[in-house]
């Protein structure tokens, strides 16, 4: 993709549309988040034709380049070939406004007998100890059931990668909350030198009972904790740290991002219900366990103006911004990377916020 097909992407948006919508409602209501204010649009990234591209990670690396760890299935599977399909692979941008350049797959499903047979997903690229950690989903029969969080290791950024023979967090006994499976690795080295992992997981029965074929059972996280990066990892007793639903009406979330500010974790991810299920969540906390009320982190394309063409039938999300992941440079998150459906070739590709 040329730098003028990345900017072209561009004209998706109205001459207003670079800037977020500031009305009055907005900047008054405590709904809305002061990160939400400071996100200003800047385009689709990395739109490759033949393929669907999500969960879109990314780090700053020791050449000053922008590394981007992403998952990608081929198009002919539409959009539910993330579970029964996805490979996670590796771009690069001179900085984050540049064009992306695919460099290589990193991790591919290795077929029967293996926990990652037949999907990896869910990329999260960490630099920890000194090493670059890849945390991802793996399944090893193209359902949900048995989606669990693994973690490849490098030295360097291309590799080579230490592919791991067994999931580092395996679900909760038979009737526990997280019993089908872990999924959407968060990741943080706690200031007392612990390794935290956030995941996210739900009840069987919750799920093969419900009545709603859209939104099957109750999405929760957990937190587990190690003394070292590669565990074991041990499921907080108090688990799960975030469950909404008691607010009722099937309220939760999912695509959680963790990092810390100013003494506080944040963690920010995708509504599903407690606004509504476009919008982006974000919350605070002093002990990582203990969470605030949620705010809206952002908005869908509609609010900044973002007009596109009419989705296609097989395009059920269009419009909302997913995968939330931050880019921190020099210390300091830059950039709001997220998946959102449509673009060129009607599939899916990175949309990128800058952070003002």
């Amino acid at each position: 993709m040329k730098r003028r097909d990345f900017i072209s992407g561009m004209a998706l948006l109205t001459a207003a549309g670079l800037l977020p919508d500031t009305a009055p409602a907005a900047e008054n209501n405590p709904d809305v988040s002061e990160f939400s204010k400071h996100l200003k649009p800047v385009g689709r990234a990395l739109e490759m034709e033949g393929y669907y591209v999500w969960c879109n990670s990314p780090v700053e690396g020791e050449d000053g380049k922008i590394h981007l760890f992403f998952s990608r299935w081929v198009a002919t599977k539409k959009m539910g070939g993330w579970i029964n399909g996805s490979e996670i692979c590796h771009a690069v941008a001179d900085s984050p406004e540049s064009e992306f350049k695919f460099n290589e797959v990193i991790l591919a499903p290795r077929g029967p007998g293996f926990w990652d047979a037949t999907t990896c997903h869910n990329p999260l690229i960490k630099k920890v100890d000194g090493k670059y950690c890849l945390f991802f989903m793996g399944n090893s029969n193209g359902k949900t059931n048995t989606k669990r969080i693994g973690l490849a290791t490098a030295d360097s950024l291309d590799g080579p990668w230490t592919r791991p023979d067994q999931p580092l967090l395996q679900a909760g006994e038979t009737g526990a909350w997280d019993d089908h499976c872990t999924t959407n690795p968060a990741f943080i080295k706690h200031p007392n030198g612990q390794y935290w992992l956030y995941y996210k997981s739900w009840n069987t029965s919750e799920y093969e009972n419900s009545t709603d074929p859209v939104i099957r059972g109750n999405r929760k996280y957990g937190l587990a904790i190690a003394d070292k990066l590669e565990g074991p990892y041990k499921k907080y007793q108090g688990n799960p740290v975030i469950d909404f639903s008691s607010k009722g009406g099937n309220k939760q979330f999912e695509d959680a991002f963790v990092w810390r500010e100013k003494g506080k974790f944040k963690i920010i991810a995708r509504d599903m219900g407690i606004f509504n299920h476009e919008d982006g969540l974000i919350m605070e906390s002093r002990d990582g366990i203990k969470w605030s009320a949620p705010q809206i982190a952002y908005f869908d394309a509609a609010h900044y103006h973002i007009t596109q063409p009419p989705p296609p039938s097989y395009l059920k999300k269009y419009g909302r911004f997913e995968r939330p992941q931050l880019l921190f440079q020099k210390g300091k998150a830059t950039y709001l990377f997220t998946t959102s459906q449509g673009g060129k070739y009607m599939t899916a590709s990175p949309f990128i916020f800058k952070i003002t």
